[in-house]
Parts: structure tokens; C-alpha cells; sequence
């Protein structure tokens, strides 16, 4: 299904919802944050609110976010006596947080985090939310024990772990298919991965740096790719015989991002050399 409010919001129109919540889940959820006095939580992508009905059960007032009108519209209906669920229209990835309140003791993401694109963002973003006792819950199918054709609904081990990276302290369960990340208030570091001298070659690389800014997308998201030994970098490629250093970055960019730049816009702002 694509990422868009139109197509999710005819899935719940037309009478489609995720897998219903396990009592396993339930009990990882009750066992691991259980309401405090005055507890907030909020549900992100909470689809038709069978999550977020269960977390005011436990005492929590609680808000659940959606960006599909046609999932909200049945949160209403179905749980029409839900009084201590707040529903919002709110596209966490994209939209402004400034709807949110300030302060939460959990926030939830039940089988949402895989469409989402940005996700390390997505999560700091909505961590920073918590309050300093606070946990952030992502169950998500994990890849190993979903269907290949439905692959893209679930996360490896790989994607798993970057969600974890910089938070103060994780946990981790395994349930009927489900692997359950509950992630402790962000401590504001990033892990660091330094890249081993190569061997030395005569290759002549352009990154995609400009001379004030790294290139950013639409969203102001700086895109980095992965090599095959598992290393970030900038976009870039090797420049051609008979290319120019200046702008050999311009059609680098456009293969390995689908951004577009203009040559007369590029600047060579130094040259790095392993010696």
C-alpha cells in the first residue's frame, strides 16, 4: 500500500485494520508501563484505536494520532464511549508536533514504524515528548518470520537496531511474529562507526557537499547512502575520464539520490587524499 493519507484512509474506510492486539502484548504492555498517578500516553498511528483504548484501561488519559481521516472516523464510531482517548489527524512524520502535549509516560507505535521513512527522526521527535521516566514502545513485525511478499511491512535485525541507537536504555521482546522494542528517553548521543583507511587506489571521487550546506531533500533531510561494507557516506561517485571535478558531483547526485542540482551551482571546496 503507498504512504499516503488517501490510500491508508480508504483502507479503513473499506473496512481494513491491522492484526488485532495479542493478550501477549497486553501483558508486555501492562507488565512493563503501567499507568502513574495522572499518566499521559500517546498512541502514534493509532488506526481505528484498539491500542489506544487499551492504554486508558490502564489508567493513562490518552491521545491517538492518525494521518487517515478514514481510521479516525471509526476510532470515533467504534469507541464512541472512549472519553479518556483525545483523537488528532496529525501525520507524525510530517506534520507539526506542536498538538502534542508535553510531557508523556509512554508513547506507543504499534505495526507503523516500517512505512514511515524517516524513522530515527520520526522517533527522536516524538521521545523528546517524554518525560524524563518516559518509554517510547515500537512493535513491529520482524522480517525473519513475516512473508517474503510481505516484506515490506516488517523490520530485519539490521533496522531493528538502528531504532535503539542513542537512547539511554532498551529492551527487547519477541512475540508471535512481533519483535518489541521499549525505548528509555533518548541520552542524546549518536553511535559512531569510523571507517578503516582504504587501500590505496587512484580513484577520484565528488561528494555531494556544497559550499554552504551538505544537499538536503524536500524535507530538509541530509540523504546518505550505504555502502556495500555497511558504511554511511555522502552521495557521490567516481568522476569519469574527460569530467570536469567541479561538476562531476551534479549527475553523481541525480543516480544516487534523484535530486537534482544545476552545475553553475557547484564548488569544489576541498580535496581529501589518503595517502
Amino acid at each position: 500500500m503507498a504512504y499516503t493519507r488517501a490510500d491508508w484512509s480508504k483502507h479503513y474506510t473499506d473496512g481494513g485494520r491491522f492484526g488485532r492486539l495479542s493478550d501477549e502484548e497486553k501483558r508486555l504492555l501492562a507488565e512493563h508501563a503501567p499507568a502513574p498517578e495522572g499518566g499521559r500516553a500517546l498512541d502514534a498511528c493509532c488506526g481505528t484505536g484498539e491500542l489506544a483504548l487499551f492504554l486508558a484501561s490502564l489508567g493513562y488519559t490518552v491521545d491517538g494520532a492518525d494521518f487517515a481521516d478514514g481510521a479516525l472516523a471509526r476510532a470515533r464510531t467504534e469507541h464512541a464511549a472512549g472519553e479518556e482517548v483525545r483523537w488528532l489527524n496529525l501525520d507524525v512524520e510530517h506534520d507539526d508536533l506542536a498538538a502534542l502535549a508535553d510531557g508523556y509516560d509512554l508513547i506507543t507505535m504499534r505495526l507503523a514504524i516500517a512505512f514511515i521513512h524517516d524513522r530515527a527522526r520520526v522517533l527522536r521527535g516524538l521521545a523528546a515528548r517524554l518525560r524524563n521516566d518516559g518509554v517510547l514502545i515500537v512493535i513491529t513485525p520482524h522480517a525473519d518470520r513475516t512473508p517474503a511478499k510481505r516484506r515490506r511491512i516488517a523490520l530485519d535485525e539490521d533496522e531493528l537496531a538502528t531504532l535503539t541507537d542513542g537512547f539511554r536504555h532498551t529492551e527487547r521482546f519477541d512475540t508471535h511474529g512481533f519483535a518489541v522494542l521499549i525505548l528509555h528517553r533518548p541520552d542524546g548521543t549518536l553511535s559512531i562507526e569510523q571507517r578503516l583507511r582504504p587501500d590505496q587506489q587512484a580513484v577520484f571521487d565528488a561528494a555531494g557537499v556544497t559550499a554552504t550546506d551538505t544537499v538536503t531533500d524536500t524535507f530538509g533531510r541530509v540523504p546518505l547512502g550505504c555502502s556495500s561494507q555497511g558504511m554511511w557516506e555522502l552521495p557521490g561517485g567516481r568522476v569519469e575520464t574527460g569530467e570536469d571535478a567541479q561538476t562531476a558531483g551534479v549527475p553523481k547526485l541525480a543516480e544516487e539520490t534523484g535530486l537534482a542540482a544545476r552545475e553553475e551551482d557547484t564548488h569544489v571546496i576541498t580535496t581529501l587524499h589518503d595517502d
